[in-house]
């Protein structure tokens, strides 16, 4: 299916600066700095969304708080990939009626996928008078315009129209931290699996220019960045919507030329799209960690054809035989569903056979949730809750053990480890990750975070690995 690739054009991005330059100036008059809440759920994509928010928040002269009740304004960035995130959302939401019974002049938002869903947006707006502007992922973009008719108007403004996808370059980003960084290098979704509604909320794919990219990064590691993770529901499939002849392995490379010590990761691979040129692209590049998430949402050849994943168990097994025989050091984890609409316990268990020989380091796994306006959603589901909730507690207890068993045999080791962030926890003082992603609990001086050090690794368990600075003796 064809469809016309929308760049907004930069005349329009400058209306919304200075849009947020105009609220600015009005809130400088006004004696008093405002506060604002972003409360983000979901994906790294949706993180990546929330900073672009913030910027614009910024820019319009805001500070930030983390307590609702000092916020005048509050924005919530919802997801949509599973209903518990939903009504979990909605329930958050419905509380801020307190918060604007104390503040009337509160203003609240809600943004992202969930409200591109119309039955979603239609709730909201019947249900949840406390919401005065709801905008769907293709406008943020345009938030100060949106913000700007809500506070101006007191009229409540819905602005998530169906929509394959835009590009918006340039806009203003306030990041959450010093040491890590997403970076989105495409958008959207053409893989339509039965059981995702992706795809109709964030529209086809559409990627970044590649020099757009390539320079972004630039000024990411420029402005001290470590840990830079690029983004897209399918990054194995960017460049395709472009005429540059560039793809994503060809991205890694140019990115990993880029002078400085950092490290390149990336969120999410489709399996259909592995090829041998990424995986070589990964080995060959020392500034990519060895680390790829590769989800298989199923062991079982009859369901991954139900849920259209366009490849089979061996496919994938041949991947992954690849990919470990180019990086014998690759950590590799994934996601999976348990109780796909008509699985089976023989599906089940053949989902069970293949993390037994894969032997994930990790693995995110999930009961099938049925999202409206999918083709699962509509498919007979036989199984009882109760039948796939054994399934499941079958798998969680398995991955565990096998995680568990992957964490001990670093014990002893000397690992490479950048350390991100504190923790606030006596004695494991420090957060850090290895090149493949394990996270690390250390005990050492603050002074080392944003730091690359080496660090012996003394303990472990199924969800984390224990050590000390190397120097620290």
């Amino acid at each position: 299916m064809a469809y016309k690739r929308v760049e907004i054009p930069r005349a329009e991005l400058e209306r919304q600066r200075e849009i947020c330059f105009g609220i600015r100036e009005r809130i400088a008059a006004s004696g008093r700095r405002p506060l604002a809440l972003v409360d983000t759920y979901g994906c790294q994509q949706n993180e990546a969304d929330s900073e672009e928010l913030r910027g614009y928040i910024e820019l319009m002269g805001y500070g930030f708080t983390d307590d609702e009740n000092a916020a005048d304004l509050i924005v919530v960035n919802t997801c949509a990939v599973r209903g518990h995130a939903e009504m979990r959302v909605l329930g958050n939401v419905g509380a801020l009626v307190h918060a604007k019974a104390r503040n009337p002049g509160l203003l609240v938002a809600v943004c992202g996928c969930m409200v591109q869903q119309p039955h979603m947006a239609e709730k909201i707006k019947k249900s949840f008078r406390v919401v005065d502007l709801v905008f769907g992922p293709h406008e943020l973009w345009r938030f100060p315009e949106l913000y700007k008719r809500a506070r101006d108007t007191r009229r409540r403004v819905f602005m998530a129209p169906p929509s394959e996808g835009v590009v918006a370059e340039g806009l203003p980003v306030k990041r959450s931290g010093s040491v890590k960084a997403w970076l989105s290098i495409m958008y959207g979704c053409n893989n339509f699996c039965t059981y995702c509604i992706v795809p109709y909320v964030r529209g086809r794919e559409r990627s970044r220019r590649f020099d757009d990219v390539v320079a972004e990064a630039r000024g990411l590691v420029e402005a001290g960045y470590k840990d830079i993770t690029l983004l897209g529901q399918n990054v194995n499939s960017y460049g395709r919507d472009l005429d540059e002849g560039r793809d994503f392995a060809d991205l890694i490379r140019a990115i990993n030329g880029i002078p400085g010590d950092f490290l390149i990761r990336f969120m999410t691979s489709h399996p259909r799209d592995a090829t041998e040129k990424l995986f070589r692209a990964m080995a060959e590049c020392e500034k990519c960690a060895k680390h790829i998430h590769l989800p298989v949402q199923s062991g079982s050849d009859r369901i991954l054809r139900e849920m259209n994943r366009h490849y089979g168990r061996e496919k994938y097994l041949e991947e992954v035989r690849l990919a470990r025989s180019l990086m014998p050091e690759l950590v590799l984890t994934t996601d999976i569903i348990v109780g796909f609409p008509g699985e089976t316990e023989a599906d089940f268990n053949e989902t069970m056979s293949l993390i037994e020989e894969v032997r994930y380091d990790a693995m995110f796994t999930f009961i099938f949730s049925p999202r409206e306006g999918t083709k699962a959603a509509a498919m007979p589901d036989p199984v009882p809750r109760e039948e796939k909730q054994k399934w499941f507690d079958r798998l969680v207890e398995r991955a565990n053990e096998i995680s568990a068993e992957k964490h001990a045999a670093y014990i002893g080791t000397r690992q490479r480890v950048l350390v991100d962030g504190a923790t606030g926890r006596s004695p494991w003082n420090l957060s850090a990750r290895t090149n493949g992603g394990r996270l690390v609990h250390l005990k050492g001086g603050e002074e080392l975070i944003g730091r690359f050090i080496d660090a012996d690794i003394n303990g472990g368990n199924t969800w984390a690995l224990y050590g000390v600075p190397a120097d620290a003796e």
